[in-house]
């Protein structure tokens, strides 16, 4: 990179570290760390939650897997758009009756009693940790990609950015500076895009030079191997707490509606660009490693001056997700764990400040977690093994059909977690199926069952955690 990207890129992350700083100011209470004081209308809501949603697995991991595989796996990753949308038009509304939540844990709690708050948030707590490991671990890609620094200081340095402005500025830093990360991500990888075909010499040219599996439905996949990955990305991430967070921060449930399905097919949109600018690079630069083709699109092809501008735009994507993730688990064990359990006469001063230092600690446990995983696409699988298969469906459950058989909700967790670890390490690899849609399917099976036959004692010993409007 040259001088002026070299200035362009730190002006960058000088503008979120100050965005941090000044917001902070905002914070007077844990309300505003968590869900910025419930004030988030639905246009800041739709470009916030677009830029969350679209993390390293969107851009890098999406552009990776598509130059190993073809267009088959932009196929089944669009699971998550299609997810979107349906939480939007269906749930998301919902979850604004519940006056005075901040966590899905609240909601569970509220339907199913204190023991699944706990289990709710330790589930959380587990996955969003490894959500955030991997996007720990595509900033350290796009660093060392563009930088040049080795894989474990551009995690570090990357990560250490997103820790500074989350701890300072909770949910009203996040949510500003996704909306500074939405704006460049919408207009540079698009315009990242176009140079490489360009560079290809068009559509036409790309799609000659490329192998026909590529451009296919199906791939080389079986039809076992995609319906398994389109199921697991279509549950993975459903009301993952960032999500929730995000809703129960819209103004009203208009406002919430709206921005899960903007996102959704705005997310569609973005899987395609990725997507097609993983396959350019497989035809400039057929010998890189998969999860370097974004990265090296970028380098190679962006001319001098742009360069600085499109690694931030890269940055952005993946540092507003880590950014989400790491708000949430601190608001996740403050909420859901230490004071309910621990300390219930936590102040609103010392609850603020558990929630900053865990923002702190959390992050350097997240760049470890990075460094040991194998790649971006595995550590987000490996997390949302531990939410499909547990919370998902008594989730859902509640919202939309006001279920409180707490018998039915533990006992299906329960199922979930045993039957997805057993598979894992039994069976997955000799079928191709993967544990969480087995995990998730004992999960909904045991649930149904068990509310079924304990329908007239629901309810029984459960005491509101919210208030329901």
């Amino acid at each position: 990179m040259g001088g002026l990207d070299w200035a362009l890129l730190g002006c960058y992350f000088a503008l979120l570290v100050v965005i941090g700083v000044q917001t902070s100011r905002k914070i007077k209470s844990s309300d505003d760390f968590a869900v910025a004081g419930n004030r988030i209308i639905w246009p800041v809501f739709f470009g916030s939650f677009a830029a969350a949603f679209l993390g390293g697995g969107a851009s890098i991991g999406n552009a990776g897997a598509t130059f190993r595989d073809g267009y088959v796996y932009m196929f089944a990753f669009s699971a998550f758009a299609v997810q979107t949308v349906l939480i939007g038009i269906f749930v998301a509304p919902r979850l604004k009756r519940y006056l005075g939540a901040h966590t899905v844990g609240d909601v569970m709690e509220h339907h199913y009693g204190r023991a699944s708050r706990l289990v709710t948030g330790l589930l959380s707590l587990g996955l969003c940790a490894g959500i955030l490991g991997a996007q720990a671990l595509a900033v350290g890609t796009v660093v060392n990609a563009t930088v040049g620094l080795p894989i474990v200081p551009s995690i570090v340095v990357g990560m250490a950015v997103v820790v500074a402005y989350s701890t300072f500025g909770g949910a009203w830093a996040v949510i500003q500076t996704d909306m500074v990360q939405f704006v460049f991500l919408g207009v540079f990888l698009p315009v990242t895009l176009l140079l490489a075909l360009g560079d290809v010499g068009g559509p036409t040219r790309l799609v000659e030079a490329l192998p026909e599996a590529h451009l296919s439905l199906g791939g080389t996949w079986s039809l076992a191997a995609f319906a398994s990955l389109f199921v697991a990305f279509l549950l993975g991430e459903v009301l993952v707490p960032p999500y929730a967070q995000r809703t129960f921060s819209a103004t009203d449930a208009r406002a919430a509606r709206k921005g899960f399905v903007l996102t959704g097919f705005f997310a569609a949109a973005f899987f395609f660009i990725t997507a097609t600018i993983g396959l350019t690079a497989l035809v400039l630069f057929p010998g890189i490693e998969p999860d370097q083709a974004l990265t090296t699109v970028v380098m190679k092809l962006v001319p001098a001056g742009i360069v600085g501008l499109v690694v931030a735009a890269l940055l952005s994507v993946v540092m507003s997700t880590a950014s989400s993730y790491l708000n949430s688990i601190a608001v996740i064990f403050v909420k859901d764990i230490y004071q309910p359990f621990v300390k219930p006469d936590l102040g609103a001063r010392e609850r603020l400040w558990w929630e900053r230092a865990l923002s702190l600690v959390v992050g350097v446990a997240a760049t470890l977690f990075a460094i040991s995983a194998p790649s971006i696409v595995d550590a987000l699988l490996y997390a949302y093994a531990m939410w499909a298969p547990t919370i998902v469906i008594p989730l859902l459950a509640a919202v939309l059909f006001g279920s409180r058989s707490r018998a039915a909700a533990l006992s299906s967790i329960g199922a979930g977690v045993v039957v997805t670890v057993l598979w894992i390490w039994l069976y997955q690899e000799q079928t191709g199926v993967d544990g969480l849609v087995v995990g998730a399917g004992a999960n909904l099976v045991v649930f149904a069952l068990v509310a079924l036959f304990t329908r007239n004692r629901i309810g029984a010993g459960v005491r509101p955690a919210v208030e329901e409007a």
